[in-house]
């Protein structure tokens, strides 16, 4: 059984999500104050953290971002009214793994629901078959995909979790070029049509993490015309 904290202060969206997730199977918390909901992601364990921005005590936002301080795996759907771009972008490079804008039909809710599961399901059968340590190395550059950590020059790189995706991704398969919709496909997990420029903040921030000069960048290098790639020559 699913464990899902539902961090939501409309009574009428609790009552009807909590109906269709226990009807998947799921445990439901429901918690209608931020700071309360903060408080419960960090004293229980939970399979997936479905929030609404606009909570009383503390907003939806500010709650991903401080999940995501100490916890890089719990999946994370943001509900909200705000149907900005910039929101969106916003609640994506939080941290969180999906973004449903009010109002949602029930049956896209429950789709990406079950996607966010089988994500999490293949992520931990992924992890089961990997050797006691996964390291890939490149001039310095140690990645550590069991222990998802990151070192340059023997010194630890504090990356979010949709970094850490990209430069496993990049890595693991140096000199192979990825569109900027490809990799919004394999990292977040779904066709964000026009949030391309998503990756291309994530791409700046792990280059200024990882880069001497990131206008002269050794280990992530741009494809002209296509996305990026990891340089295969290091």
């Amino acid at each position: 059984m699913n464990r899902v904290l539902l961090l939501e202060d409309d009574a009428n969206i609790v009552e009807l999500l909590s109906i269709h997730l226990h009807d998947l199977g799921c445990e439901v918390v429901a918690v209608a104050n931020g700071q309360e909901g903060l408080t419960a992601v960090l004293e229980q364990s939970f399979d997936l953290v479905i929030l609404d921005l606009m909570l009383p005590g503390m907003n939806g936002m500010d709650v991903c971002r401080r999940i995501r301080q100490t916890d890089r795996h719990t999946p994370i759907l943001i509900l909200s009214a705000k149907s900005e771009e910039i929101d969106k972008v916003l609640g994506l490079e939080t941290g969180a793994d999906d973004y449903l804008t009010k109002p949602f039909s029930v049956r896209e809710f429950i789709a990406r629901v079950k996607v966010i599961f089988r994500r999490k399901e293949d992520y931990g059968s992924a992890q089961e078959v990997l050797p006691a340590s996964s390291i890939i190395r490149f001039s310095g550059l140690v990645i550590d995909t069991d222990k998802r950590k990151v070192m340059l020059h023997e010194n630890r790189v504090d990356l979010s979790p949709k970094e850490f995706d990209l430069i496993t991704l990049l890595a693991s398969n140096p000199g192979k070029s990825y569109s900027r919709k490809r990799l919004l496909n394999l990292v977040w997990g779904y066709d964000f049509e026009g949030y391309e420029h998503t990756v291309n903040s994530h791409i700046n921030r792990l280059r200024g993490k990882i880069e001497e000069d990131i206008s002269k960048p050794r280990f992530i290098l741009t494809t002209w015309g296509v996305g990026y790639r990891f340089n295969e020559e290091l």
